[in-house]
């Protein structure tokens, strides 16, 4: 069923998930994106840019707002930023993959995250069923390796660890299956955005 403003995808296409508050957001996005395209031989990359965040107490600016930021920034041919989590009603990331793998039938989703996130991801709602379902690609972050890589996540699912050369397949591979990749760094944050007042 085709809805109105929503992303299309084809049944076999692979397709990385990048979710956040975008709240703004900024080159480094823009970065792990297009790397996560080459990396990892996806088809195309959508944001997910998220209502908000149920793990933080302060919540982001307008939805809207942060949408428009960053679809000004982020301009490539395979990627979209979508406000699917919005459209879905959906506010976990195990709920909204769910729901994507329902309304779109036969596409490979890929979740992309950073290290940080990996670090703490035996916090999120029904942790070992998203990685049970979907390949996960992880991109080193400042200060967050050895916490990622020692992990309960990475600990409970090093046996479905991709390396070397394998990482290049990690679209098309069956879960559990999960990458960490190290990549040059963009030293930005949306925090540090915000704490210097240019959002």
């Amino acid at each position: 069923m085709k809805r109105t403003g929503w992303p299309i995808a084809r049944p076999g296409q692979s397709i990385g998930l990048l979710g956040g508050s975008f709240d703004p957001a900024h080159e480094g996005h823009v970065h792990i994106t297009r790397e996560a395209l080459k990396r990892f031989g996806l088809d195309r990359v959508w944001w997910l840019v998220t209502p908000g965040n149920p793990l933080k107490a302060r919540q982001p600016a307008p939805l809207s707002r942060r949408l428009a930021a960053a679809r000004d920034l982020m301009w490539h041919p395979r990627v979209e930023v979508t406000q699917l989590e919005a459209q879905l009603g959906t506010l976990y990331t195990a709920e909204t993959l769910e729901a994507l793998r329902e309304a779109y039938p036969g596409v490979r989703f890929v979740w992309l995250m950073g290290a940080d996130n990996l670090a703490s991801f035996h916090q999120w709602d029904r942790w070992k069923s998203i990685l049970g379902t979907v390949p996960v690609g992880v991109f080193a972050r400042p200060d967050a390796a050895i916490a990622a890589l020692t992990s309960p996540a990475a600990r409970c699912f090093a046996g479905a660890r991709l390396r070397g050369q394998n990482i290049r397949g990690l679209g098309r591979a069956t879960a559990p299956a999960w990458a960490y990749v190290t990549i040059p760094l963009i030293n930005e944050s949306s925090s540090a955005i915000r704490a210097a007042g240019r959002w």
